[in-house]
């Protein structure tokens, strides 16, 4: 770690640095560098110069040195020298700060073209992270599905620890070539995160899945069903972790993994989603449901929540001795949303090493009690970008906890994922600072911050991302003179004052964005294809041979509604078709306005550099929120044209789904015209085949199509076949078809 800040500051400021441990090499000119000071009574770092440029440059712990220094060379070379003889200490505003669910280092992401590893551990480092995500896979993995299920491709993020070794419980249940491959990639990304100062961290959807054959070995280990039943053909189980057996198990995993890795310092738990649950929880997809050895027949529901809760606090337990035995510090977290039924005997178990993580301790289940910042009726933005305040009522609860030795780790969206997916660089750094300062108000210790750091090679003007930094490696407090000065180091003196503006004015048309439907404000936009799908009226009006471009990576099963119904994904109602009337309302009065203005704005200004990349991406989230708008407006145009009774209101649907056709049409020819003059990377793209979770090289090819199949739809009839989800492939007669006649 001291070799890593020395290399740069021998490049930069201090030809003489040597990287020095305990009393090291004294002299002048000599920059001594302690990435773990004892001297330090602070969390943080200090700087402190003599008058021969030399001193000494420390860190209470190893995970402030980096971010600190980059922050003390970019803002302050140049000052006076004198200003560094007494010491300039920099806090960190979170004692703790981690990437949590790292989209491209370990997420769905690593697949993605034109970023770097160690670049972008590096600038993690430098944004004031104190750990790194390590364990994302080498490869695809090993999950396989039934024919025409889609439920395996949630297996490409979160790994569970059983992708990167094994026990004797379960040896050879994968291929050994593979296990060696993802935890060689998990080790590579330790050491990258040890060079930088980072605590190499887990996050893991448990406990997942295992594959059939080992539950037909072991028969009485059988857990409990964790598919979804509308996204699977084959069902899931898991192992029951109420069993010591499979406690054992977890713990030889994790010794196995810390054995190459013994500086592991979290592990984080999501689970009741993606292929992971726990026995008997409310959540469960397919209902309670469990082994044998948690709760017998005829007991009520407090009691089995109050078993499955003592479960689970098991089998965190157990992981963190695994983990303590090795590690000290190793604390073991999980994300509490799915258990608001056990939540209660949850917290009342809590101790030492034990965590909770959330946007919010006053959350109930995924409920916030936080509005949009414009619309007191959006309440689906927990953890958003638009979930921009933090109430200090909070303090009191994570207080409770930490008098038991447990945390709450706040997670909050602070860049691509969770927001505007799949566009990069749309900036909105006032909405972050001002979560920040609540955070801090409300005295918040511990953060994950969704997503991570985003690769400086495809985002070179990352605003948002520095204010983050800023606010946090760099102790500032002034979120409007730190946007100055930036502005000033990106644009010159000439162009600051109007760089600043510009980020204003693109970042109120975010704040005004009502976020019509919260699935496709995120990475659903990616998932159900909404740039690759044609809007139309009827889109079972178009032959099923000429969907399958898009429909193939889809995440739709072949009878979930969403193929065919905007509204609706699996038995879910995506948003009421009133609510998405009047977001269409909102967006013509208060979004579109102020995009035109911000476009014309820019399109005024500097032709080059931080200005011309801000344009491009603005055109980009143009395009972005006008196909939010034309969904919106299909689902409440379709639905009226279904639903409505008088004449008049149905004529108005029609009318409404026939504009948005319309205007989804001219907004994919400007969208194919953008993608073809592009100069950045305004969207995150595949290296390889496009995917699930990313569009590819042939996205333009895509839009071709789509304006093709829209062209000439925008008076079909409206048409949702209610009984889609019923359908069978392949059958001659649908049910509810009338038999042949004799």
């Amino acid at each position: 770690m001291a070799s890593t800040v020395a290399e740069e500051a021998f490049r930069t400021i201090c030809p003489g640095a040597s990287p020095a441990e305990g009393e090291g090499p004294t002299g002048p000119g000599v920059l001594r560098i302690l990435p773990a000071d004892p001297s330090l009574d602070e969390e943080g770092a200090l700087l402190r110069l003599d008058s021969t440029g030399g001193g000494t440059l420390s860190s209470s712990r190893p995970c402030y040195l980096y971010g600190a220094f980059r922050f003390l060379l970019e803002e302050w070379l140049g000052e006076e020298e004198e200003r560094f003889r007494p010491g300039v200490v920099l806090r960190p505003a979170f004692t703790e700060q981690r990437p949590l669910f790292d989209l491209f280092l370990c997420q769905y992401y690593r697949h993605a073209r034109g970023w770097g590893r160690e670049d972008l551990v590096r600038e993690t480092a430098r944004a004031g992270y104190t750990h790194l995500e390590v364990n994302g896979l080498a490869g695809e993995p090993a999950e396989r599905g039934a024919p025409g299920e889609v439920l395996h491709r949630f297996y490409t993020y979160c790994p569970a620890l059983d992708q990167f070794a094994e026990s004797p419980l379960n040896r050879g249940t994968y291929p050994a070539a593979y296990l060696e491959a993802n935890l060689a990639r998990l080790e590579e990304n330790a050491s990258l995160a040890r060079k930088y100062g980072l605590t190499p961290a887990l996050l893991c959807f448990e406990p997942r899945s295992v594959p059939e054959a080992l539950l037909q070995k072991y028969p009485t280990l059988r857990g409990c069903r964790v598919d979804h039943p509308f996204r699977s053909f084959r069902p899931r189980f898991n192992l029951s972790t109420a069993h010591p057996a499979v406690l054992d198990h977890y713990a030889a995993l994790l010794r196995a993994i810390m054995k190459k890795v013994p500086d592991l310092g979290r592990l984080e738990i999501w689970s009741n989603d993606s292929g992971a649950a726990f026995e008997h929880t409310a959540s469960l997809y397919a209902g309670r449901n469990g082994g044998a050895y948690l709760v017998r027949e005829w007991r009520g529901h407090e009691e089995i929540a109050r078993a499955a809760a003592g479960n689970i606090l098991a089998f965190m337990k157990t992981l963190r001795d695994a983990g303590r035995r090795v590690n000290p510090d190793f604390r073991v977290i999980l994300r509490i949303e799915p258990f608001e039924t056990e939540r209660p005997f949850l917290e009342e178990g809590l101790e030492e090493g034990l965590d909770l993580s959330g946007p919010s301790l006053l959350a109930r289940g995924w409920d916030l009690p936080y509005s949009h910042p414009e619309y007191e009726d959006v309440k689906t933005v927990g953890g958003t970008l638009w979930h921009a305040s933090f109430r200090r009522e909070e303090a009191g609860r994570i207080d409770l906890l930490e008098k038991k030795g447990s945390s709450f780790h706040v997670l909050h969206a602070a860049g691509l994922f969770g927001n505007l997916e799949p566009l990069l660089g749309i900036p909105f750094p006032r909405l972050l600072w001002k979560k920040l300062e609540d955070l801090r108000a409300a005295g918040v210790e511990r953060v994950g911050f969704l997503g991570g750091a985003v690769p400086t090679s495809l985002v070179p003007y990352p605003v948002t991302q520095e204010a983050l930094r800023a606010f946090q490696a760099g102790g500032e407090r002034d979120g409007d003179a730190f946007l100055g000065r930036l502005a000033r180091r990106w644009a010159g003196e000439g162009g600051a004052e109007r760089l600043v503006e510009a980020w204003r004015r693109v970042e109120d048309v975010l704040r005004v964005f009502p976020v019509p439907v919260h699935l496709y404000a995120i990475y659903g936009f990616v998932w159900y294809r909404l740039w690759a799908r044609p809007l139309v009226p009827d889109i079972e009006a178009i032959p099923e041979r000429e969907r399958a471009y898009y429909e193939k990576v889809m995440l739709t099963t072949p009878h979930n509604p969403n193929r065919v119904d905007l509204g609706r994904d699996v038995l879910f109602e995506l948003t009421a078709r009133e609510r998405a009337a009047k977001a269409v309302e909102r967006m013509d009065r208060e979004v579109f306005p102020r995009l035109g203005r911000a476009l014309d704005f820019l399109e005024d200004g500097p032709g080059e550099g931080v200005f011309s990349d801000l344009l491009e991406r603005t055109r980009a989230l143009e395009c972005w929120m006008e196909t939010q708008r034309n969904t919106a407006a299909w689902i409440a145009g379709v639905g009226g044209w279904l639903e409505e009774e008088e004449e008049e209101k149905k004529a108005a649907a029609r009318a409404l789904v026939r504009e948005a056709v319309i205007r989804e049409r001219e907004n994919t020819d400007r969208l194919l015209r953008l993608w073809r003059g592009r100069t950045v990377e305004f969207m995150v793209l595949s290296a390889g085949e496009e995917n699930t979770f990313l569009y590819g090289g042939n996205f333009g090819e895509h839009l071709e199509r789509r304006l093709a199949l829209m062209e000439g739809r925008e008076d079909d009839e409206p048409r949702v076949d209610p009984g889609f989800m019923w359908r069978i492939p392949d059958l001659e007669a649908w049910p509810g078809d009338p038999p042949p006649e004799e």
